[in-house]
């Protein structure tokens, strides 16, 4: 008979191989996946985020889920690609002067008009504070303008990566409207996949997942996507040069949860230097109404789901951009929120524990 080490030795011999082979299927796997994988996590976010609004979509065409699943992506795609018309031909315009400007080494900022400054009492602080903002700005541009100028083809590539961006957009929106589709079976599977990772230390994680990814999406990304519309609306509507690079602006810094008019009020006064005082005025009251935008949305929007700190947003977007590029501005969030979500789960239910 075979004595006792020859079978602990055959055992283990065989749980080596088998957690080898498992490793390098999963290894093997994600080498495969990974170009697409942040556009396959972006699309399940989006699906995530949906869902609600699909099984009333569902509901209104009495359980035609998958005609629900076919409307939203129409709908998603059709929210990408118009801001894509509006913008992209003023985004490329204005990459492509500022290009041109570097390789030339013209790269200016415009003075204060004198309009702003006949502003009674406000015009000549005005005046000031920009001179104060953009003068030391001048001096290094003009200083280091040699070294500026090997940026300008970098620019260049930026117009294709936008262009890229579009087009993973559009990838994740069509995965998205395949998880709709089979919505239930994602859902089960979803749940099945976190017991399995995450065992019973959180219940009914992939369920607070789902609320985590809904309040992001909706009351961080979803009002930061809607600022930055609206405010390229109104440069577009008074000729603001490159207004979809503005607006992109607009964007991460909603997202990021700093003040949208940082960028708002420089064109603003730029509108008022430029525009008649008719056309000027209307434009700063709707400056004023996007900026506090996100004020009368949140409510609506981040109150449905779970409170996350503004720290992880920030932190998620920053991270997430630097990382993964305009995908990763919108995907970081949701991603460290989740991780948030899961460690205070697990912190209170440890507390739970230790008080019993």
């Amino acid at each position: 008979m075979e004595d006792k080490n020859s079978k602990d030795t055959r055992k283990a011999v065989n749980i080596f191989i088998r957690i080898s082979f498992i490793a390098i299927l999963f290894i093997w796997s994600f080498t495969i996946i990974k170009p697409l994988f942040m556009i396959t996590l972006w699309g399940i976010i989006i699906a995530v985020s949906s869902f609600p609004l699909h099984k009333r979509f569902t509901k209104i065409l009495k359980g035609r889920d998958k005609l629900s699943a076919v409307l939203l992506v129409i709908i998603g795609l059709t929210f990408v690609i118009l801001p894509v018309i509006l913008f992209m031909d003023s985004t490329i315009e204005s990459l492509g002067r500022i290009a041109e400007s570097l390789k030339a080494g013209t790269l200016t900022i415009p003075p204060v008009s004198e309009e702003i400054k006949r502003i009674p009492v406000l015009g000549e602080k005005i005046a000031g504070l920009w001179t104060l903002l953009t003068g030391d700005f001048k001096d290094m541009i003009e200083k280091i303008a040699p070294q500026l100028q090997i940026y300008a083809s970098k620019i260049l590539g930026i117009i294709a990566a936008l262009g890229i961006t579009i087009v993973q957009f559009i990838l994740s929106i069509l995965i998205a409207g395949i998880f709709l589709i089979n919505a239930e079976v994602s859902s089960r599977g979803a749940g099945k996949i976190f017991k399995i990772l995450i065992g019973e230390f959180v219940e009914d994680f992939h369920e607070a997942a789902a609320g985590t990814i809904r309040s992001v999406v909706q009351g961080v990304v979803g009002i930061a996507i809607i600022q930055a519309v609206f405010a390229g609306i109104g440069m577009l509507a008074v000729g603001v040069p490159g207004a979809g690079i503005w607006s992109i602006l607009v964007m991460i810094l909603a997202i990021i949860q700093l003040p949208p008019m940082v960028i708002l009020v420089p064109i603003a006064i730029y509108v008022y230097s430029t525009q008649t005082i008719t056309i000027a005025v209307l434009y700063i009251i709707w400056t004023i109404f996007v900026g506090v935008l996100d004020n009368i949305l949140k409510p609506f929007l981040l109150g449905r789901g779970v409170d996350i700190p503004m720290l992880v947003i920030l932190l998620g977007s920053l991270g997430g951009m630097l990382t993964y590029g305009i995908i990763g501005l919108f995907a970081g969030p949701v991603i460290l929120a989740l991780g948030y979500k899961f460690m205070a789960a697990l912190v209170e239910k440890n507390e739970i524990k230790n008080n019993d």
